[in-house]
């Protein structure tokens, strides 16, 4: 029976989100990508700061109450992740550090002040969460635990195992450009993924041709704004000074699983001018856009120009 494409676009997690699967069959393609955008909603509905009925809000809303939060296996998993993520990247990666956003206003342009930024970051610090079997408790009144960064390349990787358990073995999941792919296109050749130029949108400035595992990119250009002096402050903060991230103009990478592809990504882009060195180290394939707008690919030969 001849293969065909077939392709499902939703919103969830703030972003526009598509599934594309090849199936011998119109109803077996969409009731695949049908579940799989349920686990993307359920992942949402659980993991989202932006639902007073979350399992994160309730977390966050213990804080400084002394009560432990009872967590299932999947969030102990995330907290987990989040643990070796925080120790890979020596502290740069903490989902303690949301608080930041308090203080900065990426609508209306508004950099922080140094007194704002020295009320948040007492309540910033991985190492100041208590863990246990029982759960987690925030110990400060005020600490919170944000998902971004993690939560949406965990939700695609969830997805493209829905559709594997449903029998799909070629397609992909974009997740608002976290992308978690299962296998090739119909032919057996590679999907070809567009990397956006950080400077030109609606321009791509690459492609990536993947027929396993997960890409992301991390970039100073989602959410961001240029102060008088022509300096962009982007939605990336150290999680040490409040302050925006500066170097890198974009990196994405190519890993096992779109999880480990994002957090690295983002990793990168908050070691700044020590980001290459760690790349490197995790072996992955990647492309860095440096602050001269110049492409840093390892290996060239997987990242070409479009």
């Amino acid at each position: 029976m001849a293969l065909s494409n077939f392709r499902l676009q939703f919103r969830a997690m703030g972003c526009f989100n598509d599934i594309t699967v090849v199936a011998d069959s119109a109803s077996h393609a969409e009731a695949a990508m049908a579940s799989a955008m349920a686990e993307v909603q359920r992942i949402e509905r659980k993991f989202s700061r932006y639902r007073p009925d979350s399992e994160l809000s309730r977390i966050n809303a213990s804080a400084g109450s002394g009560h432990t939060i009872a967590c299932d296996a999947e969030t102990h998993w995330l907290l987990d992740a989040a643990d070796a993520l925080h120790h890979q990247s020596d502290g740069l990666f903490d989902i303690t550090s949301g608080v930041l956003r308090r203080a900065w206003d990426f609508q209306r342009h508004i950099q922080p002040t140094t007194a704002q930024l020295a009320a948040l970051l007492p309540l910033i610090g991985w190492h100041r969460v208590e863990r246990s079997a029982a759960g987690v408790r925030l110990p400060i009144a005020g600490m919170e635990l944000d998902w971004g960064g993690l939560a949406k390349e965990y939700a695609a990787d969830r997805a493209a195992q829905v559709l594997r358990e449903q029998g799909l073995h070629r397609g992909y999941v974009n997740l608002g450009g976290d992308i978690a792919v299962i296998g090739p296109q119909a032919n057996g050749t590679p999907w070809r993924i567009g990397i956006r130029h950080p400077r030109e949108p609606g321009r791509l400035i690459a492609s990536v041709p993947i027929a396993q595992g997960g890409l992301a990119t991390s970039g100073d250009y989602e959410r961001f704004f240029d102060d008088p002096q022509g300096q962009r402050h982007c939605h990336i903060l150290n999680p040490r000074t409040g302050q925006s991230c500066r170097h890198w103009q974009s990196v994405s990478v190519v890993a096992p699983l779109c999880c480990m592809a994002g957090t690295h990504a983002t990793i990168a882009m908050l070691k700044e001018q020590q980001g290459l060195e760690f790349l490197q180290a995790t072996g992955h394939a990647h492309l860095v856009v440096d602050p001269l707008g110049h492409l840093i690919s390892h290996p060239p030969r997987n990242l070409p120009h479009p």
